[in-house]
């Protein structure tokens, strides 16, 4: 990965983008399509799309820009902060954490309060909710919190991109920035070998609630197939129980599922262009759904032939998700030669 794709990638890292609280993210991600897409246009929601015009077939490469997060719920007397859930937070990783409170005058530093060890019922090993956790900025009193912050402040924990040895990566949030980057990077792979497709990048809001944005896109744009990128889970680390073990491992490239949105004929397609084009993909399986935007995207209208490519990642909806830059940048070019070979596919499927 070059220092422009590097940049562009540490850029999404460093902005918080908690659901329902994207524009910051989508901005730096409009700033960057901006310079090889056609067009560039948001919705009232804040979901943006990158436009590469072509030929009557359209072609969706999708990800969603926001991350999981908490919200100021309420203030105490003594001026804690109680938080609430954005999204699937995890509670066993809050505690302990710096945080950062994202206000209207700007960024108020926090930490989420984790009794001593030295002080805690040593045969109680609980973990408390989320919304029995709190987040200590400092303060003594209620009076003094709320001249800082608001209920409904947005909450992300403060980290650094940390790289690690093997060309990986560890940090909050990679799930999705990492598929905005992808898309991004797949759009401007397919501009430099105009494709006859008219080619969509999309940033999509609020999946980690609900898969919001995706239902509102796929009904707007009515591609004739779309490609959603998103994290999967890599479980080659200590700790997965064996029978959720998948057999993706961080290195051995981007995933084609297979299963429930996944339209037979765009795995079919997407697995043909990765052998043409030399990129090696793992497989995996989605009996039921994806849990990604192709579940909104494969039945919006009348139905949108939909495939979720995965990028490996440990320790999901952890501040320590951990990938293999090499994963990303070959799903990148999966997705740019997807594009451009779209439109010598039939996704149809014949009876």
């Amino acid at each position: 990965m070059d220092q422009s794709r590097r940049e562009f990638l540490d850029d999404l890292l460093g902005t918080s983008t908690p659901s329902g609280f994207e524009v910051p993210g989508q901005r730096v991600w409009v700033e960057y399509v901006s310079e090889f897409a056609d067009e560039v246009r948001t919705d009232d929601y804040g979901n943006a799309v990158a436009v590469l015009e072509g030929g009557d077939l359209s072609v969706a490469l999708a990800g969603h820009c926001d991350e999981i997060g908490f919200m100021v719920r309420d203030v105490e007397e003594n001026g804690a902060i109680r938080m609430t859930a954005i999204g699937g937070s995890d509670r066993t990783v809050s505690k302990g954490q710096h945080v950062r409170v994202h206000t209207s005058s700007g960024v108020v530093p926090g930490v989420v309060g984790q009794t001593a060890i030295h002080l805690r019922d040593r045969e109680d090993d609980s973990i408390d909710d989320i919304d029995d956790q709190h987040v200590d900025i400092g303060v003594d009193d209620a009076e003094e919190a709320e001249e800082l912050v608001e209920r409904g402040d947005p909450i992300t924990f403060d980290q650094t991109v940390s790289d690690l040895e093997n060309g990986r990566i560890a940090a909050r949030g990679l799930d999705n920035r990492i598929g905005i980057w992808a898309v991004a990077e797949g759009l401007r792979r397919a501009a430099r070998r105009d494709p006859e497709a008219t080619v969509y990048a999309v940033s999509t809001v609020q999946e980690e609630v609900g898969l919001q944005g995706a239902k509102m896109v796929g009904f707007d744009l009515d591609p004739d197939v779309a490609v959603v990128t998103d994290v999967t889970h890599a479980t080659g680390a200590p700790g997965t129980p064996p029978n959720r073990d998948t057999g993706v491992e961080l290195g051995d490239g981007p995933v084609v599922v297979r299963g429930s949105a996944n339209h037979p004929r765009v795995v079919e397609a997407a697995r043909e262009v990765a052998a043409d084009a030399d990129v090696d993909t793992q497989l995996q399986a989605a009996g039921n759904r994806t849990g990604t935007d192709a579940d909104a995207f494969y039945t919006s209208r009348s139905g949108i032939p939909s495939l979720n490519v995965g990028v490996p990642n440990r320790y999901m909806h952890t501040p320590v998700e951990t990938l293999d830059l090499a994963d990303l940048d070959a799903t990148a070019d999966l997705l740019g030669e997807f594009a451009v070979a779209a439109h010598d596919h039939d996704f149809s499927v014949g009876l």
